[in-house]
């Protein structure tokens, strides 16, 4: 007899810790509930696997057992296209709104095309270039196809990384296919509503020769831009071509900005960089504490503003500079990049995002950087990935002026020291 209750003990006992997740899940481009979508709780501590699974009712209402104490997302798919919310805790809805999905929506354009370029130690001219886009469509449509955002690269260009993030989410490696002529290149990346004022951004890292110390840029754009931006070290000249009316921006001191309004595609644009050096990033950080202060409320935070601000009113970039000229610590940015470009894992059930060819919402789930290795790293690689979160909320805060000086040395330094150890367990 207590052989046979024990089994049953143990269960009773797993059912103890479990917790309910409910919710509903709304169609914000209809205003209607999302009925017969899929909804799927992952673990984010075992490599995002799938520990439940729910389909919404015609309320859009759903329900999943959480296993254990998490932490845990909840993605819903609807029309091919993955949204995510954290598990809420104690007993907190898990409410999700999603939106109807099209190849092409109105609505949608390039807020700034940020250019930064430098020399690495072996005199190549490294480049990262930065899309933020905007989805201002009404009724409010996520934008994604196998071609949701079309780029052009020089076509010397080598590509040394790519990546993406959704208006309310974090960077993710994701895979930019060749389309066409060389140097044409397409994102499989839902480019959905902006979330107020967040935008989605696209990253794109390349190198290109440069063994004459000079370098011309044509930059072809596939949508219309509010600002085109070029970002060097001082030591680094910038020769505007014909018809291409840029404007220096006095941003940092130890930054050169030059400014291109009203792009369009077509338009003609053109210029020359050369010399050599680095922008002093560490020294960038120290200055968008000074610059950055306005507040969320200030000037340049509101949709359309940032660079879009006239060019002689204060700190036009300000909205970009903890993306742009890397005010986060070198430690975080060697923690993104690990975390970036560690293998993904496919979650079961799920097509390859390379096979499939419609955009696949758990290819998407998988691609934040989690391990096919033991339990160990898996928590690790978690852990890794919570701290870089609360680093990037940390110098957003920072740049917002909602943190003191003090407040901000003391909270990054405690991070970085978590970060550190969490690093040498990898």
């Amino acid at each position: 007899m207590r052989y046979t209750l024990m089994p049953a003990l143990l269960f009773a006992g797993a059912l103890a810790h479990a917790a309910q997740v409910t919710g509903t899940v709304t169609d914000k481009t209809t205003g209607k509930p999302a009925a017969n979508d899929q909804v799927v709780m992952l673990d984010v501590q075992a490599g995002m696997g799938e520990v439940a699974h729910a389909t919404t009712d015609a309320h859009g209402h759903y329900a999943l057992d959480a296993p254990g104490s998490g932490p845990y997302l909840i993605r819903v798919t609807h029309q091919g296209a993955g949204y995510f919310i954290a598990a809420p805790q104690g007993g907190a809805p898990g409410d999700i709104p999603v939106f109807d999905v099209a190849a092409k929506v109105q609505g949608v354009f390039i807020e700034a095309d940020v250019i930064e370029a430098e020399t690495d130690p072996s005199g190549q001219l490294k480049v990262n270039e930065r899309y933020f886009v905007h989805n201002t469509s009404s009724p409010p449509t996520t934008q994604w196809s196998p071609k949701s955002f079309e780029v052009v690269l020089p076509p010397d260009a080598m590509v040394t990384d790519t990546g993406a993030q959704r208006p309310s989410g974090l960077p993710t490696s994701v895979k930019m296919d060749s389309d066409g002529p060389k140097g044409h290149y397409s994102f499989n990346f839902p480019i959905q509503p902006d979330d107020g004022e967040k935008d989605t951004l696209f990253q794109i890292s390349y190198t290109l020769p440069y063994s004459d110390g000079k370098y011309t840029f044509k930059p072809v754009l596939t949508l219309p831009a509010d600002n085109v931006a070029i970002l060097l070290p001082k030591s680094m000249t910038f020769t505007a071509g014909a018809g291409s009316d840029f404007r220096t921006v006095n941003e940092d001191p130890s930054v050169q900005t030059f400014l291109l309004k009203n792009a369009t595609p077509g338009k003609v644009i053109a210029f020359t960089i050369a010399g050599q050096g680095a922008i002093p990033r560490e020294a960038q950080g120290g200055q968008q504490a000074d610059n950055g202060s306005q507040g969320a409320a200030g000037p340049g935070t509101q949709p359309g503003g940032g660079i879009g601000e006239p060019i002689n009113t204060p700190d036009p970039l300000s909205k970009y500079k903890w993306w742009i000229l890397g005010g986060l610590a070198l430690l975080l940015a060697a923690a993104a990049a690990f975390l970036l470009r560690r293998p993904p894992v496919a979650v079961v059930g799920a097509p390859a995002q390379a096979q499939s060819p419609a955009p696949s919402a758990a290819a998407f789930a998988a691609q934040p950087a989690m391990s096919a290795a033991p339990a160990t790293a898996a928590k690790n690689g978690a852990l890794l990935s919570v701290l870089k979160d609360e680093l990037f909320a940390l110098e957003s805060e920072k740049i917002a002026g909602t943190l003191s000086t003090a407040e901000y040395a003391e909270q990054k330094a405690a991070l970085e020291v978590v970060l550190k150890r969490a690093l040498k367990k990898q």
